[in-house]
């Protein structure tokens, strides 16, 4: 069975609550007990929903499937910021929501689909002067990141529970979810954070198709 997975195989994960990707890596490397296994794209510990893990020669074909389009389902809350722009760190401002109508949610929507220059969040994984920025906003440092040209074709809005507003996004390879959301307040004149993210799509792979990693361990025992 071992032999199978070393050979290459591509697994479907539904990342829990609070896992890194890395800690779906570790988990599943040590179950099959092989050395050559990675993820096709980073999602945050808070955020949860599809990864890829390739493992043995299929870690080849990682960076094609990184590069398809994927799709996010979530909630953003209007109204309040934190530093990193999701529940990782505290509130820091809080802003007035009473001026923000339908047709306001719909426009700022609208602006920010098609190509669009985004400054990734200063909580994020992207290396500055060889340490994750992360790692430096923690600190307190400063931290000036360069806008990147990202492609967001769906940027689809509910009205339900004002300031709550669920969403669903198709976007691009590299394309912050939490950006989108922190510019989404800013074109309101107001704030806004994001409160839940799952990742739904990743090309032609769907969650429907996903095991959580109970339940892909519970199979394996069962085949070894």
């Amino acid at each position: 069975m071992s032999t199978q997975f070393e050979e290459g195989t591509v697994l479907l994960i539904d990342k829990p609550y609070r896992w890194t990707s890395f800690d779906v890596v570790r988990k599943i490397r040590n179950a099959l007990h092989i050395k050559k296994i990675g993820h096709a794209g980073t999602l945050d510990p808070l955020a949860t929903g599809l990864l890829i893990l390739c493992t043995g020669k299929m870690t080849k074909q990682i960076d094609s499937y990184q590069a398809q389009e994927k799709e996010y389902m979530g909630k953003l809350v209007l109204g309040k910021t934190t530093p990193s722009v999701d529940l990782e760190t505290d509130f820091d401002q809080i802003y007035e929501t009473c001026h923000i109508s339908q047709e306001m949610l719909q426009w700022a929507a609208l602006q920010l689909t098609g190509s669009l220059k985004q400054i990734p969040p200063i909580y994020s994984a992207i290396q500055v002067d060889g340490q994750r920025v992360y790692k430096k906003a923690r600190k307190g440092e400063t931290v000036k990141l360069q806008p990147r040209l990202v492609e967001v074709s769906l940027f689809e809005i509910s009205f339900t529970d004002f300031p709550v507003i669920d969403f669903r996004i198709i976007c691009s390879k590299g394309t912050y979810i939490r950006s989108l959301v922190r510019d989404f307040g800013e074109l309101l004149n107001s704030g806004a954070y994001l409160a839940e993210l799952r990742r739904t799509r990743i090309g032609t792979f769907t969650i429907e198709n996903a095991q959580t990693v109970e339940e892909f361990i519970q199979k394996l025992r069962l085949l070894l």
